[in-house]
């Protein structure tokens, strides 16, 4: 097979940005995985939860941007580990208003220390002046 070009997929920024978050994610992994045996979309939704309150699975969905199949088994995931409880909604019986429980608050409580103390190990990697534009960047391109 011909190459064409001179394209190094080592240098692709879509493929190393994959790379890093996908290497940065699994650094984090350990800590929720081994403490609470939570698996990555769990940790996404109890922190969404954690975060923002009482809210649907459709409106994780729209903040998360993940798919409403995975949330919906992040919930089941959350309410077997009793982190989780649902209740129906007044304006729509269709619809559950998902809340935290005092354990699920407990294990978001938990696990924001130890994002802070993650987070910073990472940035120590960097000077301050390179974090603040990494930062600045990977937000800019998240709005894409």
């Amino acid at each position: 097979m011909k190459k064409t070009g001179n394209f190094d997929l080592q240098d692709f920024l879509p493929y190393v940005l994959a790379q890093a978050a996908e290497d940065s994610s699994l650094g984090f992994q350990v800590v929720y995985k081994e403490r609470y045996g939570l698996l990555r979309t769990e940790w996404r939704v109890l922190f969404h939860l954690g975060r923002y309150g009482e809210m649907s699975a459709s409106e994780i969905c729209n903040r998360s941007r993940i798919h409403k199949t995975k949330v919906s088994r992040a919930v089941k995931g959350l309410e077997q580990h009793r982190f989780l409880s649902r209740e129906a909604s007044q304006s729509d019986r269709r619809q559950e208003i998902l809340s935290l429980t005092r354990d699920g608050e407990a294990a978001y409580e938990y696990l924001c220390n130890a994002a802070r103390q993650y987070d910073a190990r990472l940035a120590a990697l960097f000077t301050p002046e390179e974090d603040e534009v990494l930062r600045r960047c990977l937000k800019k391109l998240a709005r894409l």
